[in-house]
């Protein structure tokens, strides 16, 4: 049994963020320890508020699982601040694991959940350090610095974005649409993989990338390659879509479910 470390905000209707990421570690059979680096009010409905957690509890957080816990892989998720991101990054310069970063910048209902100071923080001190960045194409956008025009262009975008962070990216392709999803790899060799899957269905989908990134964390820490460790991760992906289609949990866009 292998250690994962998320570092990632908390979820009050528990479909994404820690709590999902804790489920998604779990059920591969792994132990999960936790870094909280802010606290959301949310329900299926959306985000209704959000608190930083402060410096130095992001920080004794760090410093108790890192002095005690052999910790394996690393998850990243949402991060609202530059300097809540450059105490993460302090910490993770001082081990040799890798880190899978899911770069949270809004939420589905559209609230702001990292200060633009804090992505152009992360793509220059924090991706550098990650085996994989797993943007959706709103975020790849963002982090390139194109607008909605970019869509014309989104392998050469990646390709960019490889080159320019020195680490391997996944497309996420649940924006696009069409009968099929289809996530890409962009890896530093200049190797690139496509994972299409038949789009499913459903109106529970809180948490997919939270799942996805925690997913691909753990199975690196378990040993498989990062495109065996992406592969596995959509399959976990496609079971929580299908298990959790018929979930009625809250009014809104519902959770996966695992289990």
């Amino acid at each position: 049994m292998k250690t994962i470390l998320t570092i990632a905000g908390s979820d009050s209707g528990a479909g994404a963020g820690i709590q999902q990421d804790l489920k998604t570690i779990t059920a591969l059979g792994h132990y999960a320890v936790t870094v909280l680096t802010a606290l959301t009010a949310q329900n299926t409905m959306g985000v209704k508020m959000v608190m930083s957690v402060p410096d130095d509890m992001l920080r004794a957080q760090l410093d108790a699982v890192f002095s005690d816990m052999n910790v394996a892989a690393v998850k990243v998720g949402m991060i609202p601040d530059e300097q809540s991101a450059r105490i993460i990054v302090e910490s993770l310069l001082q081990i040799d694991v890798p880190v899978v970063c899911d770069p949270v910048m809004f939420s589905t209902s559209g609230t702001q959940l990292m200060s633009d100071g804090c992505i152009e923080y992360i793509k220059e001190n924090l991706f550098p350090l990650c085996a994989l960045v797993t943007p959706n194409i709103p975020e790849a956008l963002r982090l390139a610095g194109v607008g909605s025009d970019g869509h014309d262009d989104l392998d050469g975008i990646c390709r960019c974005l490889v080159d320019s962070y020195h680490c391997a990216f996944l497309l996420k392709g649940g924006h696009a649409t069409g009968s099929v999803m289809r996530d890409v790899l962009y890896e530093c060799d200049g190797s690139i993989r496509e994972y299409c899957s038949k789009r499913i269905d459903s109106h529970n989908l809180h948490g997919t990338g939270c799942t996805l990134s925690s997913a691909v964390a753990t199975l690196l820490a378990a040993g498989r390659s990062l495109p065996d460790a992406v592969k596995g991760a959509k399959l976990i992906i496609d079971k929580g879509i299908t298990q959790g289609c018929d979930l009625r949990i809250g009014k809104g866009n519902g959770p996966l479910w695992l289990f």
